[in-house]
């Protein structure tokens, strides 16, 4: 007899093993009672795999012990009642249209991507834009015009435009490094200040102050060279991304032109 409820335990103990491991393989944890999904922690690895980083043993633990550690902070937050608060339930909401708005435009852009000949077309245009030169050079903002023919009367007898520029210049930036400006594209400085600028011979200074928005400048050309962009394979990534913002911020725009707002 002792032998045959023996063997009718150990049974009954395989039969409720066997029935829960499907519920077990399921389930990363259970917390008072309560599985715990393993479909969390898959949702917690996929956004960690996506931002880069590899999913080793030690982050799948504490991937493991954030999920577990959740699930023991919710019940406490239920127990006490939090899920019928106002805020709650207003931050639930916005967390819900959150996650719509960004399955939507993730949907809208893999619709619609960026093909190889619209990142060519804009790197064309941005090179073109951009033109063939860049020009180094050496300026002095002030803000009367009068000053500015002083100077450039003072350098024609000699003076030196890096102490004049320390001295007076009002762009600080430029002006502490002796007026000097970077290499650039002539399309970066207001239109007035590039039109003089691509005027000028190497070594040459403008024979009257250029007016600008900033004041009058006296501009001295220093070298030019031939612009180095880099290749297009090397900055597609930046064009493709740039060109979905625009796509995007145009489907949006598009959206709400359409929207009936009373």
């Amino acid at each position: 007899m002792l032998n045959q409820r023996t063997t009718r335990i150990a049974v009954a103990a395989a039969l409720v093993a066997a029935f829960s491991l499907p519920a077990l393989a399921q389930n990363i944890a259970v917390v008072n009672g309560k599985p715990v999904p393993k479909a969390r922690a898959e949702v917690l690895t996929a956004q960690i795999a996506k931002s880069g980083r590899p999913i080793t043993p030690e982050i799948e633990g504490q991937i493991k012990d954030e999920v577990i550690a959740r699930e023991i902070f919710l019940q406490e937050a239920q127990k006490q009642g939090l899920e019928g608060t106002p805020d709650y339930k207003n931050q639930m909401e916005l967390a819900r249209q959150t996650i719509l708005i960004r399955d939507l435009f993730s949907k809208w852009q893999d619709a619609n991507p960026i093909t190889d000949t619209e990142a060519k077309a804009e790197y064309d245009k941005f090179a073109a834009a951009n033109g063939a030169k860049e020009y180094k050079a050496h300026h002095i903002l002030v803000d009367k015009e009068a000053d500015a023919k002083d100077i450039i009367a003072r350098l024609k007898k000699g003076a030196k435009f890096d102490d004049i520029a320390k001295k007076q210049s009002k762009d600080t930036g430029s002006g502490a490094n002796g007026g000097e400006l970077d290499w650039a594209n002539p399309n970066s400085y207001v239109p007035e200040f590039s039109a003089a600028l691509v005027a000028l011979k190497k070594g040459q200074t403008t024979e009257t102050p250029v007016k600008s928005q900033f004041g009058y400048h006296v501009i001295r050309l220093d070298d030019t060279r031939e612009s180095k962009l880099p290749p297009f394979d090397q900055v597609k990534p930046q064009i493709v991304q740039q060109l979905q913002q625009q796509k995007l911020a145009k489907y949006q725009e598009d959206l709400r032109a359409k929207a009936k707002i009373e």
